[in-house]
């Protein structure tokens, strides 16, 4: 499986991938759809000098998205891949909420992957440097979870509930929150930028079974959280094409 080498790339990659998914019937589309979303509009913001340094934005890019392809194909070849995309990819064949899946590739790619993209994209440079772009990628991701957000309630309508299924911080959604998993990845960034080298699997394992442990709490939520999506699950569109459409538009 070759990697991308540009954003462009990447584009096409996760277009194919999302074509494979429709076809095979697969809910593995679900997350890919979200993430063309958002390379689409780093792409654009690169494009429009949104970021402090386009040409390094575009190298984090790509750095991150083969991280989330590689783990892809491992999974659809029977490879063994990380921890955290391993629960993501499988949860994909049982009837979960589209917003449990969503969120599972988020907390694998976000947590894990993040943290060791920023690391390699600031080798041998100052990673602090990094730092302004590294939020504001975070701020399009977060963006466009709000924007799918929205077109879940408009194909189903109990999905308005699930803003309030958690009181304890704005952002948390099904035991899973975008600050806390962008402060995560940024640690995990400045760690690996820090450890030696032939620390850095070690490190990762380690933090792969953590992130595996938030993917479990993502699938098996507490009572209040469980019975209000099991109500929105019973609403949402029983045909996962239908949704795969959706969330491409």
């Amino acid at each position: 499986m070759n990697q991308a080498s540009t954003i462009n790339e990447v584009i096409e990659t996760l277009t194919k991938i999302i074509a494979e998914c429709t076809v095979e019937n697969s809910r593995k589309a679900y997350f890919a759809s979200l993430y063309l979303k958002m390379t689409i509009a780093v792409k654009n913001g690169i494009i429009n000098g949104a970021f402090e340094n386009g040409e390094r934005m575009e190298k984090l890019d790509v750095i991150f998205a083969n991280r989330y392809i590689e783990a892809y194909y491992q999974h659809k070849n029977g490879q063994k891949c990380t921890q955290s995309w391993q629960i993501a990819f499988d949860a994909t064949k049982q009837q979960n909420t589209v917003l449990q899946h969503l969120i599972l590739g988020m907390n694998a790619h976000i947590n894990l992957d993040l943290g060791i993209a920023a690391s390699v994209t600031a080798r041998d440079s100052d990673i602090h440097l990094l730092r302004n772009d590294f939020d504001k990628i975070n701020d399009v991701i977060g963006s466009l979870v709000n924007e799918v957000q929205s077109d879940l309630e408009d194909i189903c309508f109990p999905m308005k509930f699930v803003r309030y299924i958690d009181n304890k911080a704005k952002d948390d959604v099904i035991n899973f929150s975008i600050g806390i998993a962008r402060k995560t990845a940024w640690a995990s960034a400045l760690t690996l930028s820090t450890i030696e080298s032939d620390l850095w699997d070690d490190y990762y394992e380690a933090l792969d079974t953590k992130i595996k442990i938030v993917a479990n709490n993502i699938l098996n939520p507490k009572l209040s959280q469980s019975i209000l999506l099991k109500f929105v699950q019973y609403f949402e569109p029983k045909s996962i094409k239908q949704i795969i459409a959706s969330l491409k538009d």
